[in-house]
């Protein structure tokens, strides 16, 4: 006989079974609606491991948050542009053409820096001499020389002055300058005029105190501005603005000692000079990747590279500059041998160095036990991890080759001189920096030269470091 308090226990344990057993009969019922089939999208399922990282397009995002870089980019392209653009703008000198004086065929040598050619205006009423005729353009030839005086002529100096002394000379009344150049022989008491007296040197005699000439040449003016007399007089009816040559096209860099246009040369040289530069970085870029990567990466040929290297190093490349540009006759093609000879050595090295940190790694070594081929290796899992640093050396190699070229221009085995360049114009203007007045054909192409190397400079360093993967984010 069971006691009453299990037979209650064995009743409830039935009614849950059989609650529970109603309950789940429920749920099987329901399942459909208890459950959804979920269906397969085969786009979505690909989100889930894509990234729309681009390694290139980080790269350029990065360098363009360095305003000054971008900005010295900017100048430099501009730079590299206009020296295309000058030569084929109005108004614009060749850089050999030799400008001469149309009048006298003087050349017009070491004419200073001016945005205009006019030298100086002569105010209205001024008395010229004029040329008698006029040119086609209609500009006439003007000067105010009364008559040229030979040396240790005599006249008499009827007034003094510091800077132009008043004389009489065959009964014509003018004016004399008084420098170190025209040395008047002066008593002891030159003020106590008139006296007689002469120059030891040729000098001339002007109208006014005034000299309306370009170094002893005339000057020219347009007919607009000129009231003519008789016997070449003439007077100017109004301001009249006296030019270097009877054109309005200035020399605005001025002209070297044998009259050529700075400004025209100067583009001209640079021109050449980056040409120069970008060709030895192709040849460097070409001949120190590739041998730098076979010599880092295939063990064979390590040791025959390595003993090649040593021997090519250990001869100065200064010699090997001198030696080529002396036993070749020199030229642009001459010049860019000379650089490419030896001017892969250290990126090839440097390269070399890199790979042989990195070849050995697991993803390399995997590469290798799955038959990757040595070139698809080199390609695909060295190069990319090497582009910053060469870019770097890239944009410094180019203003290193100008370098090279201004030197062998410097000691005489450069660019003939009908060949503009930078290393030519330096070399002429380091000849004049001790002259006040002629130091601008230094100063101008040394501008261009700081302004070419430093951005090359700048602008390598930014892209070296935009192109490191650390800094993309």
């Amino acid at each position: 006989m069971l006691s009453i308090k299990e037979s209650k226990s064995k009743k409830l344990e039935a009614a849950l079974a059989e609650q529970l057993k109603r309950d789940l009969d429920e749920q099987i019922e329901n399942e459909d609606e208890l459950f959804v089939v979920a269906e397969y999208d085969e786009a979505a399922g690909e989100k889930t491991g894509y990234s729309n990282y681009s390694y290139w397009r980080s790269t350029v995002q990065v360098f363009l948050k360095n305003k000054v870089a971008v900005f010295l980019l900017i100048v430099l392209a501009s730079l590299l542009a206009f020296t295309f653009i000058q030569p084929h703008l109005p108004g614009q000198y060749p850089a050999n053409l030799i400008n001469n004086n149309p009048q006298t065929g003087k050349q017009l040598s070491n004419v200073p820096p001016s945005l205009t050619t006019v030298m100086v205006t002569a105010p209205a009423g001024t008395e010229l001499n004029a040329a008698p005729v006029k040119n086609a353009e209609g500009w006439y030839a003007v000067d105010n020389v009364h008559e040229s005086l030979k040396a240790r002529t005599k006249f008499d100096l009827v007034e003094y002055g510091e800077q132009w002394c008043k004389i009489e000379y065959k009964g014509k009344t003018g004016y004399v300058k008084n420098n170190f150049q025209t040395k008047l022989k002066l008593p002891d008491d030159p003020t106590a005029v008139p006296y007689e007296s002469r120059s030891n040197f040729k000098l001339e005699m002007y109208m006014q105190p005034v000299d309306y000439t370009n170094n002893g040449t005339s000057l020219y003016v347009e007919e607009s501005f000129l009231t003519l007399g008789e016997k070449g007089m003439a007077v100017a009816s109004a301001d009249a603005p006296l030019r270097v040559l009877p054109s309005e096209n200035a020399f605005w860099f001025g002209t070297n000692n044998i009259g050529q246009d700075l400004w025209a040369r100067v583009w001209s040289g640079t021109r050449t000079s980056l040409a120069i530069g970008f060709i030895v970085a192709f040849f460097e870029a070409l001949i120190g990747i590739t041998i730098g990567v076979l010599w880092g990466y295939v063990r064979k040929l390590d040791r025959i590279l390595t003993e090649v290297y040593n021997v090519l190093d250990n001869i100065p490349q200064t010699i090997i500059l001198i030696l080529i540009s002396y036993i070749l006759r020199p030229g642009f093609g001459t010049l860019v041998f000379a650089m490419c000879l030896t001017c892969w050595l250290g990126m090839a090295r440097f390269i070399r160095n890199q790979i042989v940190i990195i070849r050995d790694r697991d993803y390399n070594l995997a590469s290798r036990c799955l038959g990757t081929g040595t070139a698809k290796i080199i390609m695909k899992n060295l190069l990319p991890y090497l582009v910053s640093v060469i870019m770097l050396r890239l944009a410094l190699s180019i203003p290193s080759a100008i370098g090279n070229e201004v030197f062998i221009t410097y000691i005489g085995l450069g660019l003939p001189v009908d060949m503009p360049s930078l290393g030519n114009l330096i070399n002429e203007g380091r000849k004049l920096v001790t002259s006040e007045t002629l130091r601008y054909q230094l100063i101008f192409p040394a501008i261009v030269l700081s302004v070419v190397t430093i951005s090359f400079y700048i602008i390598g360093n930014a892209f070296a470091d935009a192109a490191d993967p650390k800094n993309h984010v």
